[in-house]
C-alpha cells in the first residue's frame, strides 16, 4: 500500500488511444493543479492501447515529477479507476474522463472539495451532444435512481472527488462503466454526503466515444444486475 500523502490530491486519468492529445491535457491539468493549496500527482492509467498512448505517457510521467504512468493490457473504464486509485498516495482522490474534463471544471470540483472536506463532489452535466444521449441519459439515470434510491443525477458524470477517508469507495469491485452507478450506491449505503457542481459543456478534446446503443443496452441490464449484487452485499 502506498504511503498516504497529507493535503495532497490525486487525479486518476484513464487514457485509451490518447496519444494525439492526452499531453495537452496533462499540460493544462498541471497548470490548473499548481495554483490549487497543497500538492498534486496525475496518475495516467492507459488501458488496451493500440496507439502510441503507452510510450506518450511514459514520457510525460519522466519529464514532471507529479506524473505517475501505470499501463494495464486489459481494458476497461472501472478496471482503470481501480487501478488508479491502488497506485493513488493523496488523501483526496479523484478520478474523471480525460476527453471531455476541462482543467477549469478539474479545478472547480477539487476546491469544493478541499472546502467541504466530509463531502463527495461530482460533476452533473446539464446537457449532452445530441437527443438520442439525452434519452439514453435520462433512461438510465431513472433506472439507477429507482434501484439504488439514488438522490442524484447524472450517475457517470465525472470529476468524482472524495476523501480517502470513505474506504468504502476504495474497495470498488466493478471493472466495467458499472463502477459508477456502483460509486453512486455506495455513497447511498454509507451516508457519504453528495455535492453535485453542474456542468454545461460537452466538448471533446479528441478521440470518439464508444457509447452506442449495444453498449448502452448493456449498461441498462448492467444496472439490474449490479442492483442484485448490492443486495447480496448487503445481507452478508
Amino acid at each position: 500500500m502506498n504511503k498516504v500523502v497529507e493535503n495532497c490530491v490525486s487525479v486518476i486519468l484513464p487514457v485509451h488511444n490518447q496519444a494525439d492529445h492526452v499531453g495537452e491535457i496533462v499540460a493544462n491539468y498541471a497548470k490548473a493543479l499548481s495554483v490549487v493549496p497543497g500538492t498534486y500527482e496525475i496518475v495516467l492509467v492507459t488501458n488496451a492501447c493500440s496507439d502510441q498512448s503507452v510510450e506518450v505517457c511514459r514520457q510525460l510521467a519522466a519529464e514532471n515529477e507529479n506524473v505517475v504512468c501505470v499501463d494495464s493490457n486489459a481494458g476497461g473504464w472501472g478496471l482503470s479507476v481501480k487501478l488508479g486509485l491502488s497506485h493513488a498516495k493523496g488523501d483526496l482522490l479523484c478520478y474523471t474522463n480525460s476527453a471531455r474534463t476541462t482543467a477549469e471544471i478539474l479545478t472547480l470540483t477539487i476546491l469544493y472539495a478541499k472546502a467541504f472536506p466530509a463531502v463527495v463532489v461530482k460533476a452533473n452535466r446539464k446537457v449532452r451532444d445530441n437527443w438520442r444521449r439525452r434519452l439514453g441519459s435520462l433512461i438510465y439515470n431513472l433506472e439507477c435512481r429507482a434501484f439504488f434510491d439514488l438522490p442524484v443525477w447524472d450517475i457517470n458524470g465525472t470529476p468524482k472527488v472524495f476523501p480517502r477517508s470513505f474506504t468504502k469507495l476504495m474497495d470498488l469491485n466493478r471493472a466495467d462503466d458499472l463502477i459508477d452507478a456502483e460509486f453512486n450506491a455506495i455513497c447511498r449505503m454509507e451516508n457519504y454526503p453528495i455535492i453535485e457542481v453542474p456542468v454545461l459543456s460537452t466538448r471533446r478534446h479528441g478521440g470518439k466515444s464508444t457509447t452506442n446503443y449495444g453498449s448502452a443496452f448493456k449498461m441498462y441490464w448492467g444496472a439490474f444486475e449490479l442492483w442484485r449484487e448490492m443486495q447480496n452485499r448487503s445481507r452478508i
